[in-house]
């Protein structure tokens, strides 16, 4: 028998090629999806036992970065949001951080919570003066605040205070919520007063 042409053998090796490549780009795209499924289920079985051990931080997965250290809610957008620790791009890109350099959550001064504006806080922009945000700490403490203010600042020229004094909460996102290209200058900042005395309904997770 005669030996296939050498031509023919190398469209065979490409065809394996394009084929074995073929498998790894979708074993790639399994494994993110993985991820983004499995990640906040994580992330609500640890913050379900901080809070049980009265606040401890408890890491999702052991060589987290991260851990859960609020829970967010807005009930008139139906927004349920966990808060991690810190606002760095890995934090961030699991949910709303906690920036490490403001006040601390439910302590004087500013506490500011940073957010991408297309995934987890691209709910800002429907947000209006009036409206109601609900703060659980991971001691179980629950607090209310209400929207004052709504502005949009220019993180190049102005920055957020440091010494603020009173309590008060900030939701922080890049600017416009349509910009093609991120990281810009601009930052839609969300301010809030605590409002003691303002029932809330059950937490669950």
């Amino acid at each position: 028998m005669c030996p296939a042409p050498v031509s023919s053998h190398w469209r065979r090796l490409l065809a394996l090629l394009l084929l074995l490549a073929g498998l790894q780009q979708l074993a790639g795209a399994g494994i993110i999806k993985a991820k983004a499924w499995l990640a906040p289920v994580l992330i609500g079985q640890a913050w379900s036992r901080s809070l049980a051990a009265g606040g401890e931080p408890v890491k999702p997965w052991p060589w987290a970065d991260t851990w859960p250290v609020a829970r967010l809610r807005v009930p008139a957008q139906g927004v349920d949001l966990l808060v991690l620790a810190g606002d760095s791009g890995n934090a961030l890109a699991f949910g709303p951080g906690h920036a490490n350099a403001s006040a601390q959550l439910g302590g004087v001064g500013l506490a500011v919570i940073g957010g991408h504006r297309d995934t987890h806080f691209a709910f800002l922009q429907q947000l209006q003066p009036g409206a109601l945000l609900q703060l659980q700490l991971p001691d179980g403490e629950l607090r209310a605040y209400r929207v004052e203010t709504l502005s949009v600042v220019n993180a190049q020229e102005q920055s957020l205070p440091r010494d603020f004094g009173d309590e008060a909460l900030a939701l922080v996102t890049c600017y416009p919520f349509n910009a093609l290209r991120a990281n810009g200058p601009l930052r839609y900042v969300v301010f809030a007063r605590p409002q003691p005395g303002i029932p809330f309904a059950a937490y669950s997770m």
